[in-house]
Order: C-alpha cells, then structure tokens, then sequence
C-alpha cells in the first residue's frame, strides 16, 4: 500500500525536478549523517566494500562504492553471458510480437526502450536492483562494445507497484542503451534511470544523464570487453535489461532469483 501511495504522489509531483533535487542533496557532506542510517535500514553489507563507512563523505559515495578485489567470481564459461548487477530477476522470456510481459497486467515493448525497429523476437532479461544492492554495473558478455543511445525522459520508481501501475514505464524513464557485439550476435545492455536515480554515467566517456544533455545515438571506434569489466555506475539504483539474440544462450536463473555481479546466468545452447 506505501508503494501504491508513492506511484500516485508521483503522478502529480516533478519528477526529473525532484530527482536533481534528490541528487543533489546525496551529493552534498550534509548527507553523510544518514548514511549509517541507510545502511542498517537497508542491510548493506559493507564487508565486501573498498573501505568502511567512514570513507564515504556523502549518501551517492557510498552508492557508487567499489567492491574489494576478488569480492565477485566472474563466469568464465566459454561464450557464456553473467549478470552485469547485484539485484533480483525481475522478468525473463522470450518476447512475442516484440512484448516481454512484466506483470498480469503490463509488458515490456522492447523496441520502444530501445528507440529502434527489431529484426525479430530477442531473449530479455530484467535486472532490478535495490538500495540495498552495490550499483555499478558490469560488462555481461565478452565482445566489442560499438554504440550507446541516451534516451531523456521522466524518472518512475521502478519496484513492482509502479510496475503494475505505469504503462511503458521502461520506455518512459530515462535511459542508456549500449550494443556489444559479440560472436553470437549483438546484446544490448539497457540501464534504466529511476525517481532519485536520475544520474547515469558510463565508463570511458563524459555521458551524465538528467544533467541537461541531449539525447542521441553514439557510433564509437569499437571497444574490447571482457565479462565483469566496469560499464557504467547508478548513482542511486535502478534496473538493468539485458536484450539477447534468441536461443544463443541457455539461461539458468528464473524471476525471483537473486544474482550477483559475475554470475552465470546462461551458457551456449546446444
């Protein structure tokens, strides 16, 4: 029922505004008084962190932590995909007619969160991540990374009663989509924005989202990457839906599941 009170809040609220707003405040030294408060309110598991509480002067720091070398096992399964986030399957499948069904009563239209026409039905993968999870996001797949879209929008929450309750939430939110190119085909790699996570930022390049730049398509000189690589950081948390060429992979995990950074979440078929 707080879920649902947030949704309908929200619906008359600013909420890019509010994000920036929020934002800012996570970013400023006055934040730091609520972050050993976060942290036993969420169970944040700090021990797998670079560093203690102390090191983290404000609320987005210690969202943005790294992790201590060695605290994820990445997959090293020839050809295999791994989960790019610490979080919860939230849907899996294969689409139909370009549709993933998210809840009994929405879908997923994945042209639309990708901002193109598709070539056929893909394997989709939805990855959310809660503010307990660790926030940056990993390279799922080894190949070259050749593009990325930034797609302005609104900024939805993004847990299950606003899943149920904002049609096309997805599409709606801001959002980065990177295509890697691999050997089996090209998997693309969506990092959804959500209300008080209205700043992305990718690796290797000067992209912040909801911070006034235009939205747009980048060609760039084509990138080796590797399984468990950095990609890009959520400066709160948010979702992460991964687009796949059909039937490549035999995936092992199931909605409900929780991953962690590395996992293994489907091998080559066959």
């Amino acid at each position: 029922m707080k879920d649902a009170l947030i949704v309908t809040a929200l619906s008359v609220l600013p909420r890019k505004r509010g994000a920036r707003a929020m934002g800012w405040g996570a970013r400023t030294r006055v934040s730091r008084a609520v972050t050993r408060l976060f942290v036993r309110a969420y169970r944040i598991d700090l021990s797998e962190a670079e560093g203690t509480l102390a090191d983290y002067p404000t609320l987005e720091a210690l969202f943005t932590r790294t992790l201590k070398e060695g605290a994820r096992a990445v997959d090293d399964s020839p050809g295999g995909v791994c989960s790019p986030v610490d979080g919860r399957v939230a849907a899996l499948g294969r689409t139909r007619a370009g549709r993933l069904p998210l809840t009994d009563e929405r879908a997923l239209d994945l042209a639309a969160l990708l901002g193109r026409e598709l070539d056929g039905e893909r394997d989709v993968i939805v990855l959310y991540l809660s503010p307990q999870d660790y926030h940056r996001v990993h390279v799922p797949v080894d190949g070259e990374l050749v593009r990325w879209t930034y797609t302005p929008g609104t900024l939805w929450p993004v847990f299950p009663a606003a899943l149920r309750r904002v049609d096309g939430l997805f599409s709606r939110n801001e959002r980065v989509a990177v295509v890697l190119e691999t050997p089996r085909g090209p998997v693309d790699a969506v990092l959804v924005g959500a209300f008080g996570v209205g700043r992305i930022t990718l690796e290797g390049c000067e992209l912040l989202t909801n911070a006034g730049q235009a939205g747009g398509t980048r060609d760039v000189a084509p990138r080796s990457v590797h399984r468990g690589d950095p990609l890009g950081v959520f400066h709160l948390g948010s979702t992460v839906i991964l687009s796949l060429p059909p039937g490549v992979w035999d995936l092992g995990v199931a909605p409900g599941d929780k991953v962690r950074v590395g996992q293994r979440l489907g091998v080559v078929a066959g």
